[in-house]
């Protein structure tokens, strides 16, 4: 509806100039953002409180809602430590003098004769170089034989070899020498400086040792994870434990794989935080109030402190510790709901100690979606009042 007024001016013709009723007009445009806002919704970080609770598993969802206590606490704080198994702990350093089979050997023989079975003519020491103790640990030496090496020191080597001679020369002399450990060796690769196949040695029997052989590590020595495959097992230990505690200091075996690493642990942080993003875990425990710190806290002016969620798949052992049921099997979704409002809300959430690939979510305040209704709701009447005043 439009009221219609005419002017007549002095030396101008006649005119209209048409004039909303805005009282009207607002009515109509309240009613049409209303309907727009149903029906399209409003942007948001993520699901409300209340939508995530819709899904728990009392509700006929997939999730279990938990509300964290000190009971809760102690169930959840479980976290998978790095470390080796008793297998790799106990066992005893490697012989560096023993032979093994892929060693390379030397040996020096003397003959107490001037004509003698090995030397030259002219020659009383004969040297046999490069013999390399064969798969089965057997080297063959002439005039001695086939002779069984592995398993033998040097020492016991020699006086096998000499055994053997003796029947044959006078009184020889024999020294053997390990040339190279082939057959007593381990891989070492990833983030060190010198990648490679080293021979365990006396000055190398040991994890540390070796490490420093390859040169250290290559990354920040807070974040280097060490791995140690040894056949079908395998155990691994941060670099600053590995040197702080002696018992991680491993002796190392034939065919060890020596893997150094950036530890790759993480969480996720999304909703109405400082920041979004993917955040590493680090060597360290984090719990709940560190996790948000971590990503610039809660955003002020957008978060409900009673709705910060943390995510996660639990075990079963923990899943059931946690619910206080034995009735459920495999890995179950549990979503913690910490609420910093309550007295002990804080102290609750320093308790809670984030694991590698948890979720923490924030979730919007109630008022900020009525923040947004009305802001969707005006700005067009705002626009329409604006487009009035210009037809005045």
């Amino acid at each position: 509806m439009t009221e219609v007024s005419f002017s007549t001016h002095p030396g101008s013709m006649a005119g209209f100039r048409p004039r909303f009723l805005t009282s009207r007009v607002a009515r109509v445009a309240i009613l049409g953002a209303v309907l727009l806002v149903s029906a399209c919704g409003l942007p948001r970080s993520g699901p409300t409180k209340g939508q995530i609770i819709s899904g728990s598993v009392e509700k006929g969802g997939s999730t279990h809602i938990v509300h964290v206590d000190d009971r809760v606490n102690r169930a959840a704080n479980y976290s998978p430590a790095y470390g080796f198994s008793s297998d790799f702990r106990a066992a005893g350093q490697v012989g560096a003098d023993e032979v093994r089979p892929g060693d390379v050997l030397g040996l020096s023989i003397w003959e107490n004769v001037d004509d003698g079975l090995l030397a030259s003519m002219g020659q009383s020491s004969t040297q046999l170089q490069q013999l390399q103790v064969d798969s089965q640990g057997y080297i063959f030496v002439p005039y001695a034989g086939r002779i069984r090496a592995a398993g033998n020191s040097p020492d016991e080597l020699r006086r096998i070899i000499t055994q053997k001679l003796e029947s044959q020369t006078p009184d020889p002399q024999v020294m053997v020498t390990r040339v190279a450990g082939d057959g007593a060796t381990v891989s070492v690769m990833g983030k060190v400086n010198a990648q490679g196949v080293f021979p365990i040695e006396r000055p190398t029997r040991t994890l540390s040792s070796m490490l420093s052989k390859a040169g250290g590590v290559s990354i920040e020595p807070e974040v280097a994870v060490v791995t140690v495959k040894r056949g079908n097992s395998s155990g691994k230990v941060w670099l600053r434990d590995l040197y702080s505690n002696a018992r991680n200091d491993i002796a190392l075996r034939p065919g060890d794989v020596i893997l150094v690493e950036e530890d790759e642990r993480s969480f996720t942080a999304l909703g109405a935080l400082g920041g979004q993003t993917k955040v590493p875990l680090g060597n360290d425990q984090i719990n709940a109030i560190e996790a948000v710190a971590m990503v610039g806290g809660l955003s002020t002016t957008l978060a409900d402190p009673k709705g910060v969620f943390v995510l996660r798949d639990e075990p079963q052992s923990v899943a059931r510790a946690v619910l206080g049921r034995n009735d459920i099997y495999g890995n179950q979704r549990v979503a913690y709901v910490l609420d910093l409002t309550r007295p002990d809300g804080m102290f609750l959430a320093r308790d809670f100690v984030i694991r590698d690939g948890d979720t923490v979510y924030v979730t919007e305040a109630p008022f900020v979606q009525w923040q947004k209704t009305l802001s969707a709701i005006l700005t067009p009447v705002t626009q329409l009042g604006t487009a009035d005043g210009a037809f005045r």
